[in-house]
């Protein structure tokens, strides 16, 4: 599918363009953001990589990495908006979400608009049955806005990440499409 363009009443969701490499460094750039993410803060020459790779994805034939930006109603990137496809076995329909916002948009309720914009991605528009996400467990913001959204906490994979810290946990949620759509499981 390309291009993406959805859109809730708060928050837009676009392919990443050239021009975007200075709302996302502020983004990933910032310590505060990077801190529940599964990196460290990216500088300037990472963040142009991002970017560049995210735009070369989009063009794929057999696309299974959909990089986006979250943009207001004004077309201010605010967000980073993540979806991964499992395309790898013929038997599993999944993917999994990330997402990140700019430090000074948290608590303004736009972390529901972009997650609820990822899954009508995966599950309208690419058939998906199973879509999942991973936070960081003291990362409560996260969790709390997964789980507003339907998505049900599974578990933690332990010893996940190894960042600057150390070793790190990851807390996974998920939904399945008939949660979605309220349908009953098939």
């Amino acid at each position: 599918m390309f291009p993406v363009k959805l859109s809730s009443p708060r928050l837009g969701m676009r392919e990443f363009e050239p021009g975007d490499v200075d709302p996302l460094l502020a983004i990933y750039g910032d310590p505060l953001v990077a801190e529940h993410m599964s990196f460290e803060p990216r500088d300037r020459d990472q963040v142009t990589g991002i970017v560049d790779r995210a735009m070369k994805a989009a063009r794929r034939p057999e696309r299974n990495e959909y990089s986006l930006a979250g943009v207001l109603p004004g077309g201010e990137l605010v967000a980073h908006l993540r979806l991964a496809v499992d395309i790898g076995h013929p038997l599993q329909s999944s993917g999994q979400i990330g997402f990140a916002f700019r430090a000074d948009q948290w608590g303004r309720g736009l972390g529901g608009h972009g997650i609820q914009l990822l899954l009508r991605l995966g599950f309208e528009h690419l058939g998906l049955h199973r879509i999942w996400g991973a936070r960081s467990p003291v990362n409560e913001r996260s969790a709390r806005v997964m789980a507003q959204e339907g998505m049900v906490e599974e578990g933690t994979i332990r010893g996940h990440l190894k960042l600057a810290g150390g070793w790190r946990d990851s807390v996974v949620h998920s939904i399945l499409r008939p949660e979605w759509d309220g349908q009953d499981e098939e």
